[in-house]
Protein backbone atom coordinates (compact mmCIF):
# COMPACT_ATOMS: atom_id res chain seq x y z
CA UNK A 1 0.00 0.00 0.00
CA UNK A 2 1.59 3.16 -0.72
CA UNK A 3 1.85 6.25 2.05
CA UNK A 4 -0.68 8.16 0.45
CA UNK A 5 -3.40 5.62 0.80
CA UNK A 6 -2.09 5.06 4.29
CA UNK A 7 -1.96 8.50 5.20
CA UNK A 8 -5.73 8.69 3.91
CA UNK A 9 -7.05 5.74 6.23
CA UNK A 10 -5.46 7.97 9.60
CA UNK A 11 -7.90 9.83 11.69
CA UNK A 12 -8.81 13.09 10.12
CA UNK A 13 -8.67 16.11 12.63
CA UNK A 14 -10.69 18.01 10.15
CA UNK A 15 -13.53 15.97 11.07
CA UNK A 16 -13.36 16.13 14.65
CA UNK A 17 -15.38 18.86 17.09
CA UNK A 18 -12.73 22.08 18.29
CA UNK A 19 -14.75 21.97 21.39
CA UNK A 20 -13.72 18.54 22.44
CA UNK A 21 -10.91 18.64 25.20
CA UNK A 22 -8.64 16.17 22.98
CA UNK A 23 -8.77 15.93 19.23
CA UNK A 24 -8.05 12.82 17.66
CA UNK A 25 -4.40 11.67 16.64
CA UNK A 26 -1.77 8.79 16.02
CA UNK A 27 -0.78 7.37 19.13
CA UNK A 28 2.28 5.69 17.75
CA UNK A 29 3.84 8.97 16.59
CA UNK A 30 3.23 9.78 20.58
CA UNK A 31 4.86 6.29 21.59
CA UNK A 32 7.77 6.99 19.04
CA UNK A 33 8.18 10.68 20.68
CA UNK A 34 9.34 9.59 24.23
CA UNK A 35 12.35 7.89 22.71
CA UNK A 36 13.80 11.10 21.10
CA UNK A 37 12.51 12.77 24.48
CA UNK A 38 14.85 10.85 26.21
CA UNK A 39 17.97 11.15 23.92
CA UNK A 40 17.27 14.81 24.06
CA UNK A 41 17.42 14.72 28.03
CA UNK A 42 20.70 12.15 28.61
CA UNK A 43 23.55 13.47 28.37
CA UNK A 44 24.81 11.82 25.88
CA UNK A 45 24.75 8.66 23.46
CA UNK A 46 22.63 5.70 24.58
CA UNK A 47 22.65 2.36 24.39
CA UNK A 48 19.41 0.58 22.97
CA UNK A 49 18.55 -1.25 26.87
CA UNK A 50 19.15 2.01 28.20
CA UNK A 51 17.21 4.14 25.43
CA UNK A 52 14.31 1.89 26.16
CA UNK A 53 14.38 1.55 29.54
CA UNK A 54 14.79 5.30 29.84
CA UNK A 55 11.38 5.98 27.71
CA UNK A 56 9.34 3.02 29.33
CA UNK A 57 9.20 0.59 25.98
CA UNK A 58 10.51 -2.77 25.24
CA UNK A 59 14.03 -2.92 23.56
CA UNK A 60 12.85 -4.85 20.59
CA UNK A 61 9.87 -2.44 20.36
CA UNK A 62 12.38 0.84 21.14
CA UNK A 63 14.44 -0.51 17.98
CA UNK A 64 11.71 -0.78 15.21
CA UNK A 65 10.90 3.04 16.29
CA UNK A 66 14.99 3.56 15.93
CA UNK A 67 14.51 2.23 12.30
CA UNK A 68 12.49 4.49 11.15
CA UNK A 69 13.72 7.56 12.93
CA UNK A 70 17.09 6.60 11.79
CA UNK A 71 15.97 6.69 7.78
CA UNK A 72 14.22 10.01 8.43
CA UNK A 73 17.63 11.53 10.24
CA UNK A 74 16.01 11.97 13.67
CA UNK A 75 18.30 9.50 14.93
CA UNK A 76 21.62 7.80 14.20
CA UNK A 77 23.70 5.20 15.49
CA UNK A 78 27.01 4.60 16.41
CA UNK A 79 29.00 1.88 13.98
CA UNK A 80 31.69 1.45 16.60
CA UNK A 81 29.72 1.59 20.04
CA UNK A 82 25.93 0.90 18.89
CA UNK A 83 24.86 3.74 21.12
CA UNK A 84 22.09 6.35 19.63
CA UNK A 85 21.50 9.84 19.43
CA UNK A 86 20.07 12.28 17.54
CA UNK A 87 20.74 13.11 14.15
CA UNK A 88 21.02 16.06 11.59
CA UNK A 89 17.12 16.28 11.16
CA UNK A 90 16.76 16.75 14.94
CA UNK A 91 18.81 19.45 14.65
CA UNK A 92 17.69 21.43 11.77
CA UNK A 93 14.45 20.87 13.42
CA UNK A 94 15.31 22.36 16.44
CA UNK A 95 17.67 25.18 15.63
CA UNK A 96 14.60 26.03 13.10
CA UNK A 97 12.40 26.20 16.26
CA UNK A 98 14.78 28.29 17.96
CA UNK A 99 15.20 30.74 15.05
CA UNK A 100 11.45 31.51 15.27
CA UNK A 101 10.97 32.47 19.01
CA UNK A 102 10.70 36.02 20.35
CA UNK A 103 11.78 36.37 23.85
CA UNK A 104 9.90 39.18 25.02
CA UNK A 105 6.75 38.15 22.95
CA UNK A 106 6.80 34.65 24.34
CA UNK A 107 6.61 36.31 28.30
CA UNK A 108 4.45 38.98 26.87
CA UNK A 109 1.83 36.43 26.22
CA UNK A 110 2.23 35.01 29.56
CA UNK A 111 1.55 38.45 31.78
CA UNK A 112 -2.22 38.31 31.69
CA UNK A 113 -2.29 34.88 33.43
CA UNK A 114 0.97 36.26 36.00
CA UNK A 115 -1.15 39.28 36.75
CA UNK A 116 -4.30 36.92 37.85
CA UNK A 117 -2.52 34.99 39.70
CA UNK A 118 -0.45 37.07 41.86
CA UNK A 119 -2.39 40.52 41.75
CA UNK A 120 0.38 42.61 41.27
CA UNK A 121 2.20 44.69 38.56
CA UNK A 122 4.02 42.25 36.23
CA UNK A 123 6.91 43.91 33.57
CA UNK A 124 9.51 42.15 31.76
CA UNK A 125 12.74 43.74 31.56
CA UNK A 126 16.28 43.20 29.10
CA UNK A 127 19.58 43.93 29.17
CA UNK A 128 20.03 47.31 27.18
CA UNK A 129 23.32 49.80 26.90
CA UNK A 130 22.29 51.44 30.06
CA UNK A 131 21.45 48.22 31.82
CA UNK A 132 18.53 46.14 32.76
CA UNK A 133 15.63 47.74 30.94
CA UNK A 134 11.67 47.62 31.57
CA UNK A 135 10.27 47.15 28.13
CA UNK A 136 6.84 45.95 29.00
CA UNK A 137 4.72 46.86 31.91
CA UNK A 138 1.05 45.64 32.74
CA UNK A 139 -0.41 47.50 36.47
CA UNK A 140 -3.16 45.24 38.41
CA UNK A 141 -6.37 47.29 38.37
CA UNK A 142 -6.90 47.13 42.24
CA UNK A 143 -3.74 48.14 44.25
CA UNK A 144 -2.35 51.49 43.84
CA UNK A 145 0.16 51.45 40.51
CA UNK A 146 4.25 51.95 41.43
CA UNK A 147 5.22 55.07 39.66
CA UNK A 148 7.64 53.62 36.82
CA UNK A 149 7.79 54.02 32.68
CA UNK A 150 8.92 51.82 29.93
CA UNK A 151 12.31 52.33 29.46
CA UNK A 152 13.51 52.90 32.80
CA UNK A 153 16.95 51.21 33.90
CA UNK A 154 17.21 49.62 36.92
CA UNK A 155 19.52 49.69 39.69
CA UNK A 156 21.56 46.83 39.78
CA UNK A 157 21.83 46.15 43.67
CA UNK A 158 18.71 48.10 44.80
CA UNK A 159 16.23 46.30 42.68
CA UNK A 160 15.18 43.02 42.08
CA UNK A 161 15.65 43.24 38.37
CA UNK A 162 19.18 44.69 39.02
CA UNK A 163 19.92 41.94 41.37
CA UNK A 164 18.61 39.71 38.79
CA UNK A 165 20.67 40.56 35.86
CA UNK A 166 23.91 41.07 37.85
CA UNK A 167 23.29 37.50 39.69
CA UNK A 168 23.11 35.61 36.15
CA UNK A 169 24.71 37.59 33.58
CA UNK A 170 27.53 36.01 31.94
CA UNK A 171 30.70 36.52 33.31
CA UNK A 172 32.69 37.28 30.02
CA UNK A 173 32.50 39.48 26.91
CA UNK A 174 31.88 43.49 26.84
CA UNK A 175 28.43 43.26 29.02
CA UNK A 176 29.83 41.13 31.66
CA UNK A 177 33.04 43.77 31.78
CA UNK A 178 30.06 46.32 31.80
CA UNK A 179 28.27 44.75 34.50
CA UNK A 180 30.79 44.88 36.87
CA UNK A 181 32.10 48.38 36.17
CA UNK A 182 28.62 49.53 36.87
CA UNK A 183 28.13 47.57 39.76
CA UNK A 184 31.18 49.00 41.36
CA UNK A 185 30.28 52.54 40.18
CA UNK A 186 26.45 51.99 42.23
CA UNK A 187 28.77 50.10 45.14
CA UNK A 188 30.55 53.85 45.48
CA UNK A 189 27.84 56.01 45.45
CA UNK A 190 25.62 53.80 47.81
CA UNK A 191 29.09 54.05 50.45
CA UNK A 192 28.50 57.34 50.28
CA UNK A 193 25.06 57.31 51.85
CA UNK A 194 24.44 58.16 55.51
CA UNK A 195 23.86 55.60 57.91
CA UNK A 196 21.21 57.23 59.73
CA UNK A 197 18.37 54.35 59.54
CA UNK A 198 16.92 55.50 56.48
CA UNK A 199 18.80 53.90 54.16
CA UNK A 200 17.21 50.24 53.31
CA UNK A 201 19.50 47.79 55.28
CA UNK A 202 19.86 44.82 52.97
CA UNK A 203 21.95 47.60 50.54
CA UNK A 204 24.81 45.99 50.16
CA UNK A 205 27.97 48.62 51.58
CA UNK A 206 30.94 46.33 50.02
CA UNK A 207 32.23 44.49 47.24
CA UNK A 208 31.97 41.37 49.94
CA UNK A 209 28.95 41.80 50.77
CA UNK A 210 27.77 41.82 46.90
CA UNK A 211 28.92 38.67 46.54
CA UNK A 212 27.19 37.31 49.11
CA UNK A 213 23.72 39.15 47.93
CA UNK A 214 24.46 37.75 44.07
CA UNK A 215 25.12 34.44 45.68
CA UNK A 216 21.67 34.13 47.50
CA UNK A 217 20.05 35.63 44.20
CA UNK A 218 22.03 32.04 41.99
CA UNK A 219 21.19 29.45 45.06
CA UNK A 220 17.35 30.65 45.40
CA UNK A 221 16.96 31.26 41.26
CA UNK A 222 14.87 34.54 41.96
CA UNK A 223 16.32 37.96 43.22
CA UNK A 224 14.08 39.74 45.72
CA UNK A 225 13.74 43.78 47.55
CA UNK A 226 11.87 45.12 50.05
CA UNK A 227 11.76 48.88 50.16
CA UNK A 228 15.35 49.07 48.93
CA UNK A 229 14.12 50.34 45.26
CA UNK A 230 11.24 52.72 46.87
CA UNK A 231 10.06 53.45 50.53
CA UNK A 232 6.86 50.78 50.85
CA UNK A 233 7.50 48.56 47.50
CA UNK A 234 8.80 45.14 47.36
CA UNK A 235 9.23 42.70 44.08
CA UNK A 236 10.94 39.70 42.60
CA UNK A 237 12.56 39.24 39.47
CA UNK A 238 13.02 35.31 38.03
CA UNK A 239 15.81 34.90 35.22
CA UNK A 240 14.42 33.85 31.84
CA UNK A 241 17.42 31.77 29.82
CA UNK A 242 17.57 30.84 26.20
CA UNK A 243 18.69 27.98 24.48
CA UNK A 244 22.64 28.63 25.40
CA UNK A 245 22.29 29.53 28.73
CA UNK A 246 22.23 33.22 28.28
CA UNK A 247 20.16 35.33 30.20
CA UNK A 248 17.63 35.99 27.98
CA UNK A 249 15.04 38.57 29.89
CA UNK A 250 13.95 39.06 33.77
CA UNK A 251 10.01 38.71 34.58
CA UNK A 252 9.31 40.57 37.44
CA UNK A 253 6.47 41.16 40.29
CA UNK A 254 6.24 43.56 41.96
CA UNK A 255 3.62 45.89 44.53
CA UNK A 256 3.15 47.62 47.69
CA UNK A 257 4.60 45.23 50.50
CA UNK A 258 0.68 46.20 52.66
CA UNK A 259 -0.46 43.72 50.09
CA UNK A 260 2.37 41.92 48.31
CA UNK A 261 3.58 38.73 50.23
CA UNK A 262 7.18 39.10 50.03
CA UNK A 263 7.96 35.87 51.65
CA UNK A 264 10.15 33.84 49.69
CA UNK A 265 7.65 31.15 49.46
CA UNK A 266 4.81 32.79 48.83
CA UNK A 267 2.21 32.83 45.91
CA UNK A 268 3.79 35.76 43.95
CA UNK A 269 7.92 34.12 44.10
CA UNK A 270 6.32 30.87 43.13
CA UNK A 271 4.48 31.97 40.46
CA UNK A 272 6.68 34.28 38.66
CA UNK A 273 10.05 31.61 39.33
CA UNK A 274 7.21 28.89 37.51
CA UNK A 275 6.78 31.17 35.01
CA UNK A 276 10.13 32.30 34.01
CA UNK A 277 11.24 28.16 34.38
CA UNK A 278 8.55 27.58 31.88
CA UNK A 279 10.00 30.32 29.57
CA UNK A 280 12.99 29.07 29.81
CA UNK A 281 12.16 25.76 28.72
CA UNK A 282 9.72 27.05 25.87
CA UNK A 283 13.11 29.15 24.81
CA UNK A 284 14.95 25.50 24.50
CA UNK A 285 17.29 26.27 27.84
CA UNK A 286 18.57 22.41 29.00
CA UNK A 287 17.85 22.72 32.53
CA UNK A 288 14.51 24.50 32.82
CA UNK A 289 11.57 22.04 33.69
CA UNK A 290 9.29 20.10 30.71
CA UNK A 291 7.93 22.41 28.16
CA UNK A 292 4.52 23.62 29.06
CA UNK A 293 1.80 24.80 26.89
CA UNK A 294 0.80 27.65 29.53
CA UNK A 295 2.21 28.93 32.48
Amino acid sequence: MRKREILDQTPADDATDDNEPQRAGIQSVEVGFELLQAMSEADGPLMLRDLAAAAGMSAAKAHRYLVSFQRLGLVMQDPVSTRYDLGPAALRLGLASLARIDAVKLARERVADLLQETGHTVAIAVWGNQGPTMVHWAEAPQVMPVTLRLGDVMPLLSSATGRCFAAFMGREGRDAQRLDAMVREELARLKKLPRNGALPQDLPQSQTEVQAMLDEVRQRGLARVVHSLLPGVGGFCAPVFDAQGHLALGLVVLGWVATLDTDWHGTPAAAVLRTARRLSADLGHPQAPLRSQKA
